[in-house]
């Protein structure tokens, strides 16, 4: 492992300092110059040198960095004159995920751990409907209730409409018509495949930044060619994932590497018809984050698609070619030429339009802090395939993956209903089916072993359960627990609906059932985007 990062060579090698790579970075340029095949040259070489990093792959290309590229006399040559003396081709270790968990490992969050405000953004409604929701959040945290998935939170929506006019004076004006509106929009995002999004077991962040016994770091690839058909959904998961980044990572300071490195691919996405404090919180978390060792990328086609505040954080850029036909586009290339550091041997404003395949300017932070003068360079090939693998080698992959088995079966913490109930009444055919769908599958030959669970905690303390009838209230045990273990990674080598009152009484068991809910019911912080503050 060395202390830099070689992206390509113009006049002289253009590196990237590990120590400065959490000032975060740009890749930008024209569809078709070479933006995916840089960020793998940067996500290898970040590998390579002990940092995990995570990335989006939008078109499925990206895919191929986690198995060995093909011999090629071209690349090759290129490689060599470009100096780097120990270039062969391998894979890199990598763990798939998919937000539908057909790609790779589903990837999950609690409706609690999304927030309010992150799930007004996903759900596109107005500052009105935005504000219910937030009540609706606040009743639940102020009443213990542990909102896991879509059936808590239409449960605690319902629950919220039935109480109108006692929480107005507490809350604020509720109506039910805002509430049905929300309702609708959950239903539109559950026909859009979201529901899956939401649920347990949900995503411990540690486990996008393992290692390798060699000690190189995990390369995560989001399989998000399904998930950008839903432009918002996606940018507002990965704007919840950075967040929880900057809310559960302690402080750190500068270290000698970043702790991950983060792509935001299409990253235009994330500001698009945002609203003015979404903005101001998202160049909060990116101003902030650096201290918490997470280095940010953002992937985009004009520099200009992102705000001028968030731009000016970035001191590492890599610029492909800009094409520009129009009076705008020239005044976007001049835009993107003026946020470089002057080279007298180029004009920056006529080279951004000349740049071929392959080719880029380049500038990053030097040890001093200051921006280097930029560069036109030759981008090194990296040592991965170039393109996507095939559905047989991806499932291999996921079979060898140290995360096998440990969020691939959705788990619901749904509890008889004598939590609630004098007496539980007896399961109905579909509820013991779905049990049966819930089971534990069989290990897969080869796959990792799911990693133990620990035995859950002693069940809590009675106490009284918040019910939507507010003329009820019953005292009931509960116990449950979730967690688990990190393992070493390898190398890359349907049903009818529940009732409001069901739902809303297991969401009480499993608030009461659980040490998260036994905390949550104390006392709530959220943090700057409205993610539940952990520690």
């Amino acid at each position: 492992m060395t202390g830099t990062i070689l992206i390509g060579k113009g006049d002289h090698p253009c590196e990237l300092l590990l120590t400065r790579a959490n000032r975060h970075g740009l890749v930008a340029g024209a569809t078709g110059t070479g933006k995916t095949v840089t960020l793998q040259t940067l996500a290898e070489g970040f590998s390579r040198a002990g940092v995990p990093v995570f990335c989006a792959d939008i078109k499925g290309d990206l895919s191929g960095i986690g198995m060995a590229g093909k011999p090629n006399p071209k690349l090759d040559q290129r490689a060599h004159e470009l100096g780097e003396a120990d270039f062969a081709y391998e894979p890199s270790p990598v763990v798939f995920w998919d937000v539908f968990g057909q790609q790779g490992h589903p990837l999950r969050a609690t409706v609690a751990e999304m927030g309010p405000l992150l799930l007004a953004r996903m759900l596109e409604l107005n500052d009105t409907q935005e504000g219910v929701l937030t009540i609706a959040f606040k009743l639940a945290d102020d009443e213990g209730l542990l909102l896991l998935d879509f059936k808590d939170l239409r449960a605690i929506l319902s629950h919220v409409a039935d109480r109108a006019s006692e929480l107005g004076a507490a809350y604020g004006n509720v109506s039910r018509a805002t509430i049905g509106t929300i309702q609708r929009r959950l239903l539109m995002l559950e026909q859009a495949g979201g529901e899956e999004f939401f649920g347990e077991p949900a995503l411990a962040l540690a486990d996008l930044m393992l290692l390798t016994p060699d000690g190189r770091g995990a390369v995560n690839v989001l399989a998000a060619d399904k998930l950008i058909a839903s432009p918002r959904l996606y940018a507002t998961f990965l704007l919840w994932l950075l967040s929880e980044l900057f809310e559960e990572l302690p402080e750190v300071g500068d270290l000698d590497r970043p702790k991950l490195v983060f792509f935001f691919d299409e990253a235009h996405l994330l500001f698009r018809d945002a609203p003015r404090a979404l903005i101001e919180k998202v160049e909060t978390v990116v101003r902030l984050i650096r201290s918490k060792g997470v280095g940010v990328y953002f992937v985009t086609q004009n520099p200009l698609d992102l705000p001028a505040t968030v731009l000016g954080q970035l001191g590492n850029r890599v610029q492909h070619a800009l094409r520009a036909f129009t009076p705008q586009e020239q005044k976007a290339v001049r835009a993107a030429a003026e946020t470089f550091r002057p080279n007298p041997r180029l004009k920056v404003e006529d080279v951004i339009g000349q740049l071929g395949v392959g080719e880029a300017l380049v500038s990053t932070l030097q040890a001093d802090g200051t921006p280097s003068l930029v560069e036109r360079a030759r981008i090194l090939p990296p040592r991965g395939r170039i393109g996507a693998i095939t559905a047989e080698e991806r499932a291999g992959l996921l079979q060898r993956s140290p995360l096998a088995g440990r969020y691939d079966q959705a788990m619901d913490r749904d509890r008889p209903m004598s939590c609630c109930r004098a007496a539980p009444p007896a399961p109905r055919p579909a509820a013991r089916a779905a049990a049966a769908r819930r089971r534990p599958a069989t290990a897969t030959p080869g796959a990792a072993p799911p990693c133990p669970r620990p035995e859950p905690p002693a069940p809590a303390p009675r106490s009284r359960i918040p019910q939507v009838s507010r003329t009820q209230d019953n005292s009931q045990d509960g116990g449950g627990g979730l967690g688990g273990m990190l393992g070493d990674i390898l190398s890359g080598r349907g049903g009818k609906r529940e009732g409001v009152a069901e739902s809303m009484a297991k969401s009480v068991a499993r608030s009461m059932g659980s040490s998260v809910g036994r905390q949550i019911g104390n006392a709530v912080l959220r943090g700057v985007l409205g993610s539940i503050l952990k520690r």
